[in-house]
């Protein structure tokens, strides 16, 4: 928890979060079309609101959800870049097509490493899907297949995405701007 005191500007509205989502949605259903299930692989804690307004989009197939949580953050704002499976997936996804959901790509440690661990476990095929990407922050080559929004280079909380476990339940994407700054 941070004693800093900030305040969180609107940098996405819900509503536009919500329309991309839903333009996201049409596209996954287009790319798996004929799939008889999608495994949607849910990276806790910060993709939990968006995967959850994904999946609910995802109307014309049939769709499983399990959870994977990794953690490259900690409680900072900056990556550590030690890649941590803190919670594993429960069911298999040999032979299955799957589809990997990120709150925010930044440095790419994480998506790549939780990407090459899945596909040792030899899935149909394997995807990605990022609400947000921090092009400017990449260490790694790492490219979703799908991004909701690219966005410059700033802390941002809101929809999922949290600084110290906080801010999660905002409806919308916003920058975090400490006010003790000068």
């Amino acid at each position: 928890m941070t004693d800093r005191p900030y305040v969180i500007d609107t940098m996405i509205s819900a509503k536009t979060v919500a329309a991309r989502i839903e333009h996201l949605a049409r596209e996954i259903e287009t790319a798996f079309r004929g799939t008889d299930q999608l495994v949607v692989v849910g990276l806790l804690r910060g993709s939990f609101v968006f995967i959850a307004d994904l999946v609910r989009e995802l109307h014309d197939m049939p769709v499983e959800v399990d959870f994977l949580e990794a953690s490259s953050y900690g409680s900072g704002m900056t990556s550590s870049r030690e890649v941590r499976i803190l919670k594993d997936l429960r069911g298999q996804i040999g032979g299955r097509d799957v589809l990997v959901v990120e709150d925010i790509v930044d440095t790419g440690h994480t998506l790549t490493h939780v990407t090459s661990l899945l596909k040792s476990r030899s899935p149909r095929r394997l995807e990605t899907i990022a609400l947000l990407d921090k092009p400017s922050r990449r260490e790694v080559p790492f490219k979703a297949s799908w991004t909701g929004f690219e966005i410059p280079d700033e802390f941002v909380v809101g929809y999922g995405i949290d600084f110290a476990q906080r801010n999660r339940n905002l409806p919308f994407i916003g920058s975090v701007r400490f006010t003790d700054e000068t």
